[in-house]
């Protein structure tokens, strides 16, 4: 038995130790064989090793070719939002043609590509396509979607002359960045846009991306294309235009609302004479053919005294836009959209803001200004988002965020009241009070002491919201002050947001005085809660669609659902009867009308960088915003000021001829008076008849008798005149103003 252990034993040992030789010679041969590996590389590279002039320019070589792969790394980075934008689904939803009308039926307007299936890129004049591709771009058909050349000559271009004399970019470019993107300088956008050039040129051919170009681009006037374009300004079809019309229109690529013959006739003709020049230049055209449109320049149809509602157009088409992406609109793109705008208010909006910011702006220092006059039901009447639509098409009433300030205050009212722990007579105290190391402070940093809430509200007391911001929050228990405040503050956004206000509202301890940031639109959302007796309604811009069949696809009143009651209507009537209070004995005496009860409030906000009046009658809701695009301070103004008399200049016009509805929860002055506004005697020249200022007929019956006309009438909607507006200039009483601080 010991001897056959021993044996066992013995083989054992004998296979681990030949195991370990073959693992031994095993390793040391791959490394003598790696040995001879990297000797062989070693003697190559020494081979390859260069030294002097050679080795600075491999040097060079190599770095150069680090630096463009972390290069091509980061381009690829930041083009990586191209590829989500540029898609065949995108461009689909692109080609909305929308015909806008008014609330009687009269054209307004157009938005979106104007789509003529009789009408081929071929049938169109061929002076004009040379007339574009001379003064675009020359080389369309001949590169891929990025004219190298091209971008380089303009680079020697601009370098000789210090400045952006000549653009780089090519038609494909163009109109990757009209479809998809902003007119944002930056190196973003370009390289964005580079990417979906490329992306067009795969999808398209040359000849869909020089029509989609003529359809999509903006050509001033309100119009988008060169169809829509030739009928504006010179009343016929794309096909008819001479040589002379087609280079004015090409001209206006370039700068539309600088060259736009209805502003500028003499820089048109000068633009029309430089696209001529292009084209001989670029040989489409020999300098005898242009001579004679050199010689007689197009005249444009007169459009000066046309007044489009560009802003409400724009927000318009966004909205018939989204309905279209919702499919609510179905397969048809060439759609004919009833809207409730009004455009005898507009033209008064325009006017009024103008006029005011003509008088006083300078004095105040202020530049700018907004407004949006709606039902309560939500039917928008009047957009106006800036001073100058053709300096600026920045919409400023749908889609700048500003501070609210002190108007503000009725939705953390709204919330309190809605607690059931305030009524309009509870007394309050205006007293200090903080929130760790914030204090508010009223204007004058003093304090008025007890009053009822009515009066807090109507003097803009900035104390109380504070003190209501806790109370709300002391209400479901919590005693610690900061976080009763801070539970009560989460209250009352979500009580704004019920009400309309749909931009994020930042939590900081200063939001129940108006710190957070709101835009226009929404701001007359949320005061129609309050008109409406406690029913939200989305602004809308569509009463009616119909298709290019003339089947109506889209009703308001069918395909929406109902307001919804979002505050009980003991609270709106509460909330309105202190707000009505404000035109008549605080801080928004200014906005009173003659002969209207109405309600509102005022907000100015820290430095004096922004002023408001939002209110309301029966019948409308307005909010009216005054201030700078740099957020400059300006010199005092406040929401009793210029916006207040702004928003009775248009309030007062559009009253005009109304039956006055009463606001919930506020008495009428006399029961026994006749329900209608007081109309003013026009001003010599200032005509009414198309709108809501006709004298004191009833509502209903104007609306019939403006249907009617327009059926009769194909000329523009009768305007109001220049009748000056007519404004004070003395200040509101100091002592009555409360601003954020």
């Amino acid at each position: 038995m010991e001897f056959r252990k021993a044996g066992w034993r013995t083989r054992l040992k004998r296979f681990a130790l030949a195991a370990d030789s073959w693992l031994d010679a095993g390793l040391w041969g791959a490394g003598r064989r790696a040995g001879e590996t990297y000797e062989r590389i070693r003697s190559l590279a020494d081979r390859l090793t260069v030294s002097g002039g050679k080795r600075i320019a491999a040097e060079f070589a190599s770095e150069g070719l680090n630096i463009g792969i972390v290069g091509a790394l980061f381009v690829l980075m930041l083009a990586l939002p191209s590829f989500r934008i540029g898609n065949d689904e995108a461009l689909k939803n692109q080609v909305l043609a929308v015909t806008f009308l008014d609330r009687y039926g009269v054209p307004i307007g157009h938005r979106g590509a104007r789509h003529d299936d009789s009408l081929k890129l071929e049938e169109m004049p061929d002076h004009l396509l040379k007339a574009v591709l001379a003064t675009e771009d020359r080389r369309f058909y001949d590169h891929f979607g990025i004219d190298v050349i091209g971008t380089f000559r303009a680079l020697m271009v601009n370098t000789r002359a210090s400045g952006v004399v000549q653009g780089g970019s090519s038609l494909t470019q163009q109109l990757a960045k009209n479809l998809f993107l902003s007119n944002e300088r930056s190196l973003d956008r370009k390289i964005k846009e580079a990417f979906l050039a490329l992306w067009l040129e795969q999808r398209l051919t040359k000849n869909e991306i020089l029509k989609l170009y003529l359809d999509r681009a903006y050509m001033g006037g309100g119009t988008f294309g060169a169809a829509a374009a030739a009928e504006y300004y010179f009343g016929k079809s794309v096909k008819d235009v001479s040589l002379a019309e087609a280079a004015m229109l090409a001209g206006l690529f370039k700068a539309p609302t600088k060259f736009a013959p209805h502003v500028n006739l003499p820089a048109a003709r000068s633009r029309a004479n430089d696209v001529l020049n292009a084209m001989v230049d670029a040989g489409f055209m020999t300098a005898g053919q242009v001579d004679s449109a050199k010689r007689n320049p197009a005249t444009p149809v007169d459009r000066r005294r046309d007044a489009s509602p560009d802003y409400y157009l724009d927000w318009a088409f966004d909205t018939v836009k989204a309905l279209a992406d919702e499919g609510k609109l179905g397969p048809d793109r060439v759609l004919t959209v009833k809207t409730p705008h009004d455009s005898a208010i507009q033209e008064r909006a325009d006017e009024a803001i103008e006029a005011i910011l003509r008088q006083h702006g300078p004095a105040y220092r202020v530049r700018q200004a907004a407004t949006v006059i709606m039902d309560p039901d939500g039917a928008v009447r009047a957009i106006v988002g800036g001073r100058d639509y053709g300096a600026s098409q920045f919409n400023r009433a749908t889609g700048g965020l500003r501070q609210p300030g002190s108007s503000f205050k009725p939705f953390v009212y709204a919330a309190a009241l809605s607690a059931g722990i305030y009524k309009p007579t509870t007394i309050v105290t205006d007293r200090p009070v903080c929130i760790g190391n914030w204090c508010p402070n009223n204007y004058g940093r003093s304090y008025a002491g007890s009053m009822p809430l009515t009066v807090a509200l109507a003097k803009s007391i900035n104390t109380i919201p504070v003190q209501m911001s806790i109370a709300i929050g002391r209400a479901t228990g919590e005693t610690h002050e900061a976080r009763a405040a801070a539970i009560g503050r989460k209250k009352i956004v979500a009580t704004a947001r019920a009400m309309g206000l749909t931009t994020p509202l930042t939590d900081t301890v200063s939001l129940p005085i108006g710190a957070a940031e709101v835009t226009v639109i929404d701001m007359a959302a949320g005061y129609s809660v309050f008109a409406s007796g406690g029913k939200r309604a989305q602004p809308y811009a569509a009463v009616e669609i119909t298709n290019s069949q003339g089947e109506v696809i889209y009703r308001h009143d069918r395909d929406e659902p109902p307001p919804k009651q979002v505050l009980t209507p003991q609270v709106a009537q509460d909330m309105n009867f202190m707000l009505s209070k404000v035109p008549t004995e605080g801080t928004g005496r200014r906005a009173a009308l003659d002969g209207v009860i109405t309600a509102g409030k005022t907000g100015t906000t820290n430095g004096y960088k922004d002023a408001w009046y939002v209110g309301f009658s029966g019948n409308l809701v307005g909010a009216v915003w005054f201030g700078n695009d740099n957020s400059a301070e300006t010199a005092n103004m406040t929401g009793g000021s210029l916006p207040a008399m702004t928003w009775k200049e248009i309030m007062q016009f559009a009253h005009q001829g109304l039956e006055l509805k009463p606001i919930p929860g506020v008495p009428a002055v006399d029961p026994k008076a006749p329900a209608t506004a007081k109309t003013n005697a026009p001003a010599p020249g200032l005509e009414v008849a198309s709108g809501p200022g006709a004298g004191h007929m009833p509502r209903q019956s104007f609306e019939v008798l403006s249907a009617v006309g327009a059926m009769f009438k194909t000329v523009q909607p009768a305007r109001s005149g220049n009748r000056p507006v007519q404004v004070g200039i003395q200040e509101v009483a100091t002592s009555s103003i409360t601003r954020l601080r």
